[in-house]
């Protein structure tokens, strides 16, 4: 038999294997992620329930209700599509940090020991820093702006808010303090990857205070209130990330070459 072998094989020889190991490890990873999600609304949905589930999402809002308002359902099946969203939401929430080691663990193996010393806080602060957010949002922007809001309402008018339009309007609430409390994990990457200096960040200061103003004012109802418990926290946390970017460039630098002897 001929030992000549085509050249275009011989590049490819080896390779096809390891690709599909690798999606089946994604495959895997995504199947572990989507059953612990799975499992966390399960659990919910047994205790405490959808409805509970939102009652508690919407009581900031119905504590600030006139007494005997309630809350109207405008679509036949949303006062049962609503709080399954609810139930589901809250255990992707719960599950997010077991699909965040999934993710982890399908990247860590590709990275560098120095890199790896980069990404895994980079990922435990952003999960903390959302939740936060969140937290920030339900637990005190809310009761503000409801509060500021029903004192502007005219007698004659009988507030009813719709469930769905209230879901609506919280997740927007939620993904954009969430979004707004990563502002510290963006200032590190971009000086991480030479894309920004701690001194012109220092220097941009002004300009980001202004930013985070107008963000501020497009993305949060048009009151004063919701206005400046998005903008300030933005502001500080610019701070902040100026502060942790130094301490991460040096933590998570490439190790210098060894000198030729």
């Amino acid at each position: 038999m001929s030992d000549f072998k085509n050249p275009n094989e011989d590049e490819l020889a080896g390779t096809e294997q390891p690709f599909v190991e690798h999606l089946i490890e994604l495959r895997d990873r995504i199947i572990r992620a989507a059953l612990a999600v799975l499992v966390c609304f399960g659990v919910l949905a047994l205790y405490p329930g959808p409805s509970q589930l939102y009652d508690l999402l919407a009581l900031p809002l119905v504590a600030h209700l006139p007494e005997g308002t309630h809350m109207i359902a405008t679509s036949v099946i949303s006062p049962f599509l609503v709080p399954l969203k609810i139930t589901l939401l809250a255990g992707f929430l719960l599950a997010l940090p077991v699909v965040l080691y999934q993710v982890w663990a399908f990247v860590a193996p590709g990275l560098y020991s120095h890199e790896k010393r980069l990404v895994l806080p980079l990922v435990v602060s952003s999960t903390l820093l959302f939740f936060i957010g969140v937290a920030f949002c339900y637990f005190f922007v809310f009761g503000q702006v409801f509060k500021f809001i029903q004192g502007f309402a005219p007698k004659s008018i009988q507030a009813a808010p719709d469930i769905e339009a209230y879901l609506g309007f919280v997740m927007n609430m939620f993904i954009a303090f969430g979004a707004a409390f990563e502002v510290p994990v963006i200032v590190v990457v971009l000086v991480r990857m030479g894309l920004m200096t701690v001194e012109k960040l220092r220097e941009w200061r002004g300009y980001f205070i202004v930013i985070a103003f107008v963000v501020a004012a497009i993305i949060t109802p048009p009151d004063v209130v919701s206005q400046l418990a998005l903008a300030i926290p933005m502001c500080l946390l610019y701070e902040a990330g100026i502060l942790a970017a130094g301490v991460f460039s040096r933590y998570s630098k490439a190790p210098e070459p060894d000198p030729d002897p």
